[in-house]
């Protein structure tokens, strides 16, 4: 991926070990693969040696890495370790999976300041039988429990999920229960798309296939309902104080990102700069203004 000179990702894993029958990715790249964790260090020094300060970590399922070189998750120990490294300003990890999300991985990234209190955590579904006809481990059980644990810990903790509609099997009141779950636990940031019947995989075969126009109504209605819960999530940033990461000047703008905004996939936060700044600059802006996914602030001296 090309990332400008302060920002980076650090793939810790590649391949993947779970085996969700709607994903071809086994397939393709085969079996979850670690990086040792000594090697991962002297990456990401290098990078932070050569002007990054802000890593963000991706695998196919990182919360389960190490689980092949160690014979248990190691995410924990490997925040902790790139946490001690200097020059580095936001660590984000993107891409866990809910059965290996852990109190103690949650208290790990809310008490380090270097760690953003931010969670990507893909859920697919919340319907415990579609889950197993996913292959997708945990319950809903689980993940509320994980999602209260998270909001307790932090309450400005940043909550990412994607969501699949359209499953094989998925009914009105699935589909119903899946919108009111969402509207309990409002996630700040929310990716969703549609089921498809993708090669290889057993849920290609599956039978009740949702017709693509139920799909397509379904995924246009869960995407309307959470701009709403999004715009409601960012006014109450409003009045805050975050150091934001600038990026650059957007129609006489200045635009950055903060902890709770990962690089590409989320929004910005737009202000007017009280000087000049280059790009990788660290600066304090108070929010003062809620858009639907970006936010409106104003530089502070």
């Amino acid at each position: 991926m090309t990332t400008p000179f302060y920002s980076a990702y650090l793939r810790i894993s590649d391949g993947c070990d779970n085996r969700c029958t709607y994903c071809a990715i086994p397939l393709i790249r085969g079996a979850m693969h670690s990086v040792p964790m000594p090697a991962l260090l002297d990456e990401a020094k290098s990078l932070l040696d050569n002007g990054v300060s802000e890593l963000t970590l991706i695998a196919q399922d990182t919360s389960s890495y190490g689980c092949d070189l160690y014979a248990k998750p190691m995410l924990l120990e490997l925040l902790n370790a790139l946490a001690k490294l200097s020059g580095l300003r936001f660590l984000r990890v993107l891409y866990t999976y809910p059965d290996t999300v852990t109190p103690k991985l949650i208290d790990c990234i809310a008490n380090d300041e270097k760690i953003c209190n931010y969670l990507d955590m893909p859920l697919q579904h919340i319907d415990d039988e579609l889950l197993l006809k996913m292959n997708r481990r945990g319950s809903r059980q689980h993940v509320e429990q994980v999602l209260e644990h998270i909001r307790t810990a932090a309450p400005d903790f940043i909550l990412r999920t994607t969501i699949m509609v359209g499953f094989p099997g998925e009914t009105d009141a699935k589909f119903e229960a899946l919108l009111s779950f969402l509207r309990t636990y409002q996630f700040d940031r929310l990716g969703a798309f549609a089921f498809s019947q993708e090669d290889g995989t057993s849920a290609a075969s599956m039978p009740n296939q949702i017709p693509s126009e139920i799909k397509t109504l379904r995924l246009n209605a869960l995407m309307a309902q959470q701009r709403e819960i999004s715009f409601s999530r960012n006014q109450k940033r409003v009045g805050s104080v975050v150091q934001v990461l600038f990026e650059g000047m957007r129609d006489g703008l200045a635009i950055g990102r903060s902890y709770a905004e990962a690089p590409e996939i989320d929004g910005s936060i737009l202000f007017k700069p009280l000087r000049a700044h280059k790009a990788g600059e660290y600066l304090n802006v108070k929010l003062s203004l809620a858009c639907d996914y970006d936010l409106i602030g104003e530089e502070l001296p």
